[in-house]
């Protein structure tokens, strides 16, 4: 139905045909538009079959989005008495929806993404993000490989993040702020279990790795580990970690490194514990 049909029962809009008209699109949709309370018409869906509906993203659709100003004071918040309120300690208030006056839930909801280029990202950001991965490393094997032999963990996380690997609209979606990132990756890419931060690290010591170092240098690696467990990997493979806390109360960058032996003996150290964290990767 297009022109010339007000049916504001329709509750179910069907599209099975490649329609490229911004008008006829519209019009189309217009029909699940109307409501009609006396029938239960208060939404309406849409079953596209031909991706037709890529045309919502479209600019001509409804114009281009309209930047709200960050003073804007938008419907229903209200403002911080002053500045000394800390914002990051603020709740985040529960958006309600209205319609004349009626409150509403939101049944589904589509996410929409820009990749690293600029294109609109039509797909869902998991089966985008897998596709990436895999285009990087097509099997697990190859990523294992990857993985293993790295001396920066972060840099194979930095290089899937510049293929457009959302890693954390990945960890949001998978509702486990604890994933690592490396679980994250294999249970996307590869459909693997994954284990959280805090388990691989606790595994490392149940296996009585540590045991083979004493007095600082093995503070510094349970240390290392306490880390990782609480913000992942990241940059904890570089000696500039041990300019800040917890490591900077153990001693010095200099005394912590003479505790390995020199700096080569301390980057081995390190390398051996990320491999001794991910011995049983999968």
């Amino acid at each position: 139905m297009t022109t010339g049909v007000d049916c504001k029962t329709c509750k179910l809009i069907v599209l099975d045909s490649n329609i490229g008209s911004m008008i006829e699109f519209k019009q189309i949709i217009g029909r699940g538009t109307r409501i009609k309370e006396d029938h239960g018409k208060m939404f309406f869906t849409i079953m596209d079959f031909r991706d037709v509906c890529r045309l919502f993203a479209d600019p001509e659709f409804d114009g281009d989005p309209i930047p709200v100003d960050a003073g804007e004071e938008r419907d229903g918040d209200t403002p911080p008495d002053g500045d000394e309120i800390d914002n990051e300690k603020l709740p985040t208030p529960r958006i309600k929806y209205r319609v004349n006056d009626v409150e509403v839930v939101i049944l589904n909801e589509r996410l929409q993404y820009y990749d690293k280029d600029g294109k609109l990202i039509l797909e869902s950001v998991t089966d985008y993000s897998k596709k990436n991965i895999l285009g990087e490393f097509p099997t697990l094997d190859d990523f294992l490989t990857a993985w293993n032999s790295s001396e920066r963990k972060q840099a194979i996380i930095d290089e899937l993040k510049e293929r457009g690997v959302l890693i954390e609209t990945l960890r949001e979606a998978s509702g486990n702020r604890d994933i690592d990132d490396f679980d994250l990756i294999c249970h996307i890419a590869f459909d693997k279990k994954s284990l959280s931060r805090r388990e691989r690290a606790d595994n490392v010591k149940k296996r009585d790795y540590l045991n083979k170092y004493e007095g600082l240098a093995r503070d510094v690696l349970s240390a290392l580990l306490d880390k990782y467990s609480s913000v992942g990997i990241g940059d904890l493979d570089e000696i500039q970690v041990l300019t800040i806390a917890p490591f900077r109360d153990l001693g010095s960058t200099k005394s912590i490194v003479e505790a390995f032996g020199d700096r080569e003996q301390y980057r081995h150290a390190v390398k051996s514990l990320w491999d001794e964290l991910y011995k049983t990767a999968v």
